[in-house]
Formats: C-alpha cells, structure tokens, sequence
C-alpha cells in the first residue's frame, strides 16, 4: 500500500481549549502537562500506550503507535482557550476538585500562565451557569470575528506552526437541525441576523474552519454537525470530528450492545440513570440542554442492534435514560443500568451495571488523542468529517445519507485501519 504523504509536525501545536477551566479541559491540560514532565502516566490514552499490529500475523511487529505514526510530540504543545470565568488554569482546576493539590503543583508555573480569553456566551444557551468573562458583540457574527481574531491572536504570539480547537465546554440547550444549517449562505446570514438557531458553539466552529483550524465537538451539540459547515470545511479542507465524548454509561453501552446481538439475546428494556456533581450535573440539570444529551444517548443501543433486521429480538425495546445533579459526588459520576434481556424460549433475565466513574479521568485522554489525531488529519490533508474518529464519541458524525458506526469494536478496528493506511501498511481481518 502507498504510504501517505504526511506533512511533517514540526513547530509548536497550539491546542485552544473551549471551556479551558472546566473540570474536563483542566484534567486533560494538567495531565499532559504532568505526563511530559514525567509525573504521571497517560493511562487510558491510545496514542501514547497502545500498539498496533503491523503485517501479518507470523511476523510479530507490535510496536507502540505513537512510535510508528507521525504524531505530534507532546513537548510541542502549547495550551490556551476561552472560558466564561477569569481563573487561570491552576485556580480553575483547583475548583473543579477532580485532582489532587500535588498533581497541581507539580505543574503549577505552567498552569497560572494559561489564562483563558473572553468567552462568547449567551445565558440563554446555557440556562444554569452565569459567566462573567464574556464577550460583548452587535451581533453574532462580529462575535464569531472577535474568536477568529484571538485565534490568529493566539498563534502569531506562541508562535505556533499548527492549531487544533476542541470544545469541552457545557452542553447547550437543545437546537434540531433545521433550514439555516443546511446551507453555508444561510448560515452566515442567520449569524448576521442574530438567529436563535444559532449557538455559540457554532461560532467557535464557523471561526475556527474559516481560519484554516481542525475542530472536534466534544459535546452533543450540532456545533459542526450540520451540513452548513461541512461545506465550510471541505472549503478550507480541515477536518472536524465529534460529537460528544464517549466515556462511562455510553461506552458501556457500546460494549454490551455488539454482546447482546452477536449472541443473538434479545432486548425488552434498558433503564440508565446517573448522578454528577460538577458543572455539567449542574448544566444538565435544566431539561432543555438534557434534551441535547438525551438525543445523543438514545441514538446507541437502535443503530448497534438493528431492530429493522432483527425485529423478534429488537423491535419493542422501552429505553430510558436520565441524569440526575448531585453535588456531594462532585466530579465522580456514578451510572446504574438495568437491562432486561430474554434467552432461549423467551425466558427473561437480567444485567445490572454499577459504574462509579470519574468523569474527567476518563476524558481527558480521549481530549489528547482527538488533539493529536486530528492534527494529523490535518496534516494528511484530510478533510470533512473524519468517520475513523467515531470510537471517541456517543454520536459520531455522519453525512445525512449515512448510517454511524457505534460498535465499540468495529470503531477500534476502523481507527487502527485508518493509522495503518496512514503509514502504508495493510489492513487486518480482525482486531488487534
């Protein structure tokens, strides 16, 4: 196979974290940071520690992807954001109470410099939280002028070759997708015009891609899920991926569905409850942003089990999903499942899942990997929505004519197919 010409990662990466003193994005800039130091391991990251099955089988090559794929080095790093509160990044993580005071001072210097920009922030996207570091515009697209501005700001300062926005800020209230994100012209006007319809989010991603800028949505949001911006990317050829970070409750789901279905049990119901303490508890407490979230989470278990083909096993299942703002748990999240599935004859049984999480813990590398990942996307000169990236997310994108792949294991083998065909090695048969 022809291996792909790959620009070289050379000079700094500016990584511009949306929400940067949030409890997601401070866990995720602190580990890095601690990692490159050597303070802490990058546990849960495949990038950094897992390897790749290279040639056939007999040959026994296994080296670690981050040894074979041109990624960029994490030295070369270079954080900063936007957050709607002023706190640089150490006093926002020391808020977010997710790490201890020692893994915080071992990078203390660097965290106190990384001072977030002025938000843009409307109240009414984001019912439950008030922010007082935000940007004020005529209309959404000086707005939208004001984020292009600080990323150009942002690179010609650190002096950065490459850029990669990503946002980890908190769910918005929820937007269908309707005929102003159908279309690029309509799009640019409605941010003229100061529609409804169009979400902060969707002006980090519009400025952001206009200026060249790789995007990931870790949210549910549409954000740069609409075909409007998809043509603004293929446009300027940058790749975007999203959306939503795949973590606890969903992972779980995208592990038991393939399990269910491979064995052929059929399913009648799956009740998922949470609690959460942190900002996005809080946030998703009000039930017009847990209708974003909703949305996401419900879309797993139907496109895994396919009741259209399987319809005796599938065709009737009652699935609910809740989340529940507990502030005692702060950021360790906790999520029940109950499953009722039925065997042989119909008879019934049941899983029960307990998982005590930590939400930011189990983030954070998925934020590094997505960085790095789609800062090589960019250097292949990729572009659109990067279907490979799925495994890292509840609801990956998709072009409206498509089905997602929400397979924990079919996304693990894609991902590990697309980094092969990077390096112009073949594809496996199987998982490795």
């Amino acid at each position: 196979m022809e291996k792909i010409n790959v620009k070289k990662a050379d000079g700094k990466l500016g990584v511009l974290v949306v929400g940067v003193g949030g409890a997601v994005a401070s866990t995720f800039v602190v580990g890095t940071l601690a990692v490159r130091k050597g303070l802490a391991k990058p546990i849960g990251s495949i990038t950094q520690l897992a390897n790749i099955r290279l040639g056939k089988k007999e040959e026994n090559r296994f080296p670690k992807i981050k040894d074979v794929v041109p990624l960029a080095d994490l030295n070369d790093i270079v954080f900063g954001g936007w957050d709607i509160f002023e706190d640089n990044v150490y006093e926002a993580a020391k808020h977010a109470e997710v790490l201890e005071q020692k893994d915080l001072d071992g990078v203390k210097d660097e965290l106190v410099a990384i001072k977030p920009m002025k938000a843009a922030f409307l109240q009414e996207y984001v019912k439950r939280l008030h922010g007082t570091w935000v940007k004020e515009a005529g209309t959404k697209w000086d707005m939208m002028e004001q984020i292009r501005e600080d990323i150009r700001n942002f690179k010609a300062k650190n002096n950065c070759s490459r850029l990669v926005v990503i946002w980890a800020a908190s769910t918005e209230v929820y937007i269908p997708m309707s005929e102003v994100h159908m279309d690029l012209a309509k799009f640019e006007k409605a941010m003229k015009e100061n529609s409804p319809e169009i979400a902060p989010s969707m002006l980090y991603s519009y400025a952001a891609i206009s200026e060249g800028v790789p995007f990931i949505n870790g949210a549910p949001a549409l954000t740069v899920d609409m075909p409007a911006i998809w043509e603004l990317s293929k446009q300027k050829n940058v790749p975007i991926c999203g959306k939503d970070f795949k973590t606890g409750q969903t992972m779980m789901k995208t592990v038991l569905s393939p399990m269910l279905k491979t064995r052929m049990l059929g399913l009648s119901g799956w009740f998922s409850t949470n609690i959460l303490g942190n900002r996005d508890g809080e946030v998703l407490d009000d039930p017009d942003s847990f209708k974003t979230k909703e949305v996401s989470k419900l879309s797993v278990i139907d496109t895994i089990l396919e009741k259209d083909l399987y319809p005796e096993l599938y065709s009737n299942i009652y699935h609910k999903v809740r989340i529940n703002y507990y502030p005692p748990r702060k950021d360790n999240k906790e999520g029940w499942d109950n499953i009722d599935i039925y065997g042989w004859m119909g008879y019934p049984m049941q899983l029960k899942v307990d998982f005590l999480c930590r939400d930011s813990i189990l983030a954070a590398p998925l934020c590094l990997d997505l960085v790095l990942l789609t800062d090589l996307a960019q250097r292949c000169g990729f572009s659109g929505i990067q279907k490979w990236l799925s495994f890292y997310f509840k609801s990956p994108m998709h072009t409206l004519e498509t089905q997602p792949e929400h397979d924990l294991f079919v996304q693990y083998r894609m991902l590990k197919d697309k980094l092969r065909n990077i390096i112009g090695e073949e594809s496996v048969e199987y998982i490795d």
